[in-house]
């Protein structure tokens, strides 16, 4: 918990509702973003200027979230939540197609992923729905909450879109356990996706998604073909070593041995570059991200804001974990981009507009208590 005195140290973020800490880090992680897509993107400065327009971009949507008080999303949960829902089913009915996936609406004057809007409008959901009975959650409350994570979580697995899917339901669930779900219930729920999945691998799997598993695997059953970009990406983190080959100096990246160097796979472009000091040193700015957004939901004023924080912060972590772990060889390739470095707009404006909400959480929580 802050002091007075912490409090008053910086008033000015406090009015601007920005949580200090959090902001640098969001900052640094930024900045380390576009040099490495300088060097991933074939030091073409053009990427890298779109790059900083999104940031700056994801940074106004940031500051604006930030100023609302939480309590508002309460009342706009279901709202949410239900044009989510009905922009997915207008993705599939009438959705563009892209790279063999049907995932965006052309609006005439831009496209948008609705999917993107589920990251958000789930959590939002999940807490609002939890925060009506008693804490922890009964049995036949986890039931529904579950079904309220399912029907998004399918609608975006069949455009197909599975690594947004994972992401989705991890949001849901997140906010079910931290609501006090019981572990008898966990145990229950891992027990019987475990006993689906021979159902999911012959009747809900894309012949390409099962192939990503193989390759997982077995990389080497196919090295020229499925299994030749995780061969390179773990030969490309393999040698930078401890300290690096420097910046701009990855052979593997320069010479276009990397597929997606700018995107899913720029942190094999990373690691070959700065090696194994750097990614502790990244490794630590992102646990120092997720460890801030904790506390600041365990100090929330409220449940609701307790479990929507929590879950946006958990999210995070996910993220986190299924890119590092897929370009290292340890999860399937799903498609998941490394937050706030991996080039691309939609995700990064996602995930700051949940860093708006914990900053906007810790800052009128603050004011509050100061008053």
């Amino acid at each position: 918990m802050q002091t007075t005195e912490e409090r008053d140290r910086h008033p000015w973020l406090a009015r601007l509702h920005i949580d200090g800490l959090l902001f640098l880090a969001l900052v640094a992680l930024c900045v380390t973003s576009l040099f490495v897509i300088y060097s991933a993107g074939g030091q073409e400065l053009e990427l890298v200027w779109a790059q900083a327009t999104r940031i700056a971009v994801s940074f106004v949507v940031l500051f604006i979230i930030a100023q609302i008080n939480p309590m508002h999303y309460k009342g706009w949960s279901v709202f949410l939540y239900v044009i989510g829902i009905a922009l997915l089913v207008a993705v599939l009915v009438l959705g563009v197609s892209g790279k063999g996936a049907q995932r965006w609406l052309d609006l005439g004057i831009t496209r948008i992923q609705p999917s993107e809007l589920l990251k958000l409008a789930v959590p939002f959901m999940l807490a609002w729905y939890c925060c009506r009975g008693a804490s922890p959650i009964r049995v036949w409350q986890v039931a529904m909450g579950m079904l309220l994570t399912l029907i998004p979580t399918m609608l975006i697995f069949l455009q197909p879109d599975l690594g947004t899917a994972i992401l989705v339901a991890s949001s849901g669930v997140f906010v079910l356990f931290l609501a006090g779900m019981s572990w008898r219930v966990v145990t229950a729920g891992i027990l019987m996706v475990a006993s689906s999945l021979p159902v999911l691998w012959f009747f809900g799997l894309h012949s390409y998604q099962r192939n990503r598993v193989l390759t997982f695997l077995n990389p080497e059953r196919d090295p020229l073909g499925a299994g030749y970009h995780i061969i390179q990406s773990k030969i490309a983190i393999g040698s930078g070593g401890i300290e690096g080959k420097g910046w701009l100096q990855g052979t593997q990246s320069q010479l276009e041995f990397l597929p997606e160097r700018h995107t899913d796979f720029i942190f094999s472009v990373f690691s070959e570059e700065f090696g194994l000091m750097g990614v502790v040193a990244l490794l630590t700015l992102y646990g120092f991200i997720i460890v801030r957004g904790l506390l600041i939901s365990v100090r929330a004023q409220n449940m609701y804001s307790r479990l929507l924080g929590g879950s946006i912060t958990l999210t995070f972590f996910i993220y986190v974990l299924v890119n590092i772990g897929m370009v290292s060889g340890l999860l399937p390739v799903v498609g998941v981009p490394l937050p706030l470095i991996s080039y691309g707009g939609t995700s990064m404006v996602t995930m700051m507009a949940g860093f708006g909400i914990l900053m906007a959480i810790a800052t009128h929580r603050r004011l509050v208590m100061s008053q």
